[in-house]
């Protein structure tokens, strides 16, 4: 990506250019820790070198915040891109609650009156 930065100027093309404009994608809204996991592997034809940046990432399971820091982009840029590649069947995305049961309220509750106890 580094053909599209200017060292003074910053990008050439800003971010909501890469997404068109959109501001969502056409599934649901991603949470920033659901894990991204590719089933594709670039290259990938018609894919674009952030797509592809997300694929080789996302080899290995990966949040949607981790993805957005590791292409230095907007969160809101990287959700519109995720859910195109997961239109297309090149990414899975496994939500946070299908990761397993959430603590207690009660329990956090606790833990952060014994943090601010020490």
């Amino acid at each position: 990506m580094s053909q599209w930065m200017d060292e003074e100027a910053g990008p050439f093309v800003r971010p909501y250019a890469l997404i068109r404009g959109r501001t969502r994608s056409s599934g649901e809204n991603l949470d920033l820790i659901a894990m991204v996991t590719a089933t594709g592997e670039p290259p990938v034809a018609g894919l674009g070198p952030e797509q592809e940046a997300i694929l080789r990432a996302a080899r290995t399971p990966i949040s949607v915040a981790d993805v957005a820091v590791e292409l230095d982009l907007p969160v809101g840029v990287v959700r519109v891109l995720l859910g195109d590649l997961r239109d297309n069947g090149l990414v899975s995305v496994s939500s946070p609650s299908s990761a397993g049961p959430r603590p207690n309220e009660r329990i956090l509750k606790e833990v952060i009156n014994g943090l601010r106890a020490l």
